[in-house]
Order: C-alpha cells, then structure tokens, then sequence
C-alpha cells in the first residue's frame, strides 16, 4: 500500500490572514482567492493530465483546527486509501483522531506526529 503520495496542503497560522494573503499576493504573486489562500495546479510522471493541486492557505492565529497540536503549521498529505492507511498507523500505534470528514472535496483524517504536530491525511477525489 502507497502511503504519502504528494503534499496536498500547507496551512499557518497569522495573526491576520487577509493582510499576509495581500502580501503575498502583491510581492511573491501567489494567486490568493476570495476564500483566503491559493492553490497551486501540477502535474507530473503519475499524473500527466495536471489534475493535481497543492493548497496554501494562513489560518486565523487564534484557530481551533490544527489543535490539540500547538504548533502554528498544519501539513496536508495526499495519500491513496485514507481508511486503510488510518487503520495500517492505528496498528502501529500512531495517535489517529477518530473523525473522518467525507465531502466533495475527498476524505480528511487527521494523526499527531511524535512532535505533537497535527498532520491531516488527505485522499482527494478519483481523477484528482
């Protein structure tokens, strides 16, 4: 079974999001949109068509979501089978949240790493 295949997101905290979205949108030219943050299409050997991205978003500081981590990042990884990974780390005795989110947006799943950072586990949907 393929674990991580791709990074899918990268997420920080800011003490305010809109104002570093401008930012970076005015001096690095990340294309920010309404909803806060970008997301960067690719392609490559595994995926010829381009049917990929990678999201960036900053986060409110005061967000509850990276939680119980502390840290002010949250990576998104893209994986293949999100429940049979889940179930491979909870054998192998990783800490797994028990919720799975499940939209048109794919499935999410979320561990916390031996350095207590929150990482998110994401299987995007067939043809992305």
């Amino acid at each position: 079974m393929k674990r991580v295949t791709g990074i899918g997101g990268i997420f920080f905290k800011s003490k305010d999001p809109k104002a570093l979205g401008a930012w970076y949108k005015t001096h690095l030219g990340v294309d920010v949109q309404e909803w806060g943050g970008a997301a960067f299409r690719w392609k490559g050997p595994d995926n010829p068509e381009g049917v990929g991205t990678t999201a960036w978003s900053p986060f409110a500081a005061d967000t509850s979501y990276f939680a119980p981590s502390t840290a002010p990042f949250m990576i998104n990884y893209r994986v293949e089978d999100l429940h049979a990974l889940l179930a491979t780390l909870r054998a192998e005795g990783v800490q797994v949240e028990d919720k799975v989110d499940e939209s048109e947006f794919g499935k999410f799943g979320w561990i916390v790493d031996p350095d207590g950072n929150k990482v998110e586990l994401w299987q995007p949907p067939a043809g992305q």
